[in-house]
């Protein structure tokens, strides 16, 4: 049984995989260079959502103007827990949210037709004065999802969910430090 806050995601012993929808004007360059770079803003929280659905709802399948380049973005889990041990919650008191470094929200999760599920998904914002250790030291790998996403969604309209669904990346529990997880409102 799913809980209803848990953070499901492809990770590995080292790496966590996020995703992130951009226009082909940022993500372009930034998969040319294999690290975001300008025009990637360095002056603005960043959402990452270990959720490929959740991203497949909010960005449409990649047809939301802006948002037709999805990129799976592999961050270091020594930054990924950095970054939530940093984290306050968007409903906390709003002077602790707006000093905040890191920003977290929960949403709910989607089916892939794009329904809202029964328990959540974490969103994670990262914010301006974190974003540069994001993409310096955090991020060990950028990938572009859209041919992927397009194969996927194409297979959802047409009635073959089943095999749409095995398509998906692997998402499992990801095991947070009890403090932290507590914290975060996870279990």
């Amino acid at each position: 049984m799913t809980a209803l806050r848990e953070i499901r995601a492809d990770h590995d012993g080292r790496t966590i995989v996020l995703y992130q929808a951009y226009a082909p004007a940022v993500a372009e360059p930034a998969l040319a260079a294999g690290r975001f770079v300008p025009p990637f803003s360095f002056h603005r929280m960043t959402w990452i959502k270990p959720s490929f659905r959740w991203l497949m709802h909010r960005s449409n399948w990649g047809q939301k103007p802006g948002q037709t380049r999805l990129l799976a973005v592999r961050i270091t889990r020594e930054g990924w827990e950095e970054g939530l041990a940093r984290a306050v919650l968007t409903t906390a008191d709003p002077d602790e949210v707006a000093g905040a470094e890191v920003h977290v929200q929960w949403d709910p999760e989607r089916t892939l037709r794009g329904a809202a599920l029964n328990h959540y998904s974490i969103q994670v914002g990262i914010g301006r004065s974190l974003i540069r250790t994001f993409a310096e030291e955090w991020v060990t790998e950028l990938t572009d999802l859209t041919p992927q996403v397009h194969r996927i969604a194409a297979l959802v309209r047409g009635g073959r969910a089943a095999q749409a669904q095995r398509l998906l990346p692997p998402e499992r529990p990801y095991p947070l430090p009890a403090a932290t997880a507590r914290r975060l409102g996870i279990g």
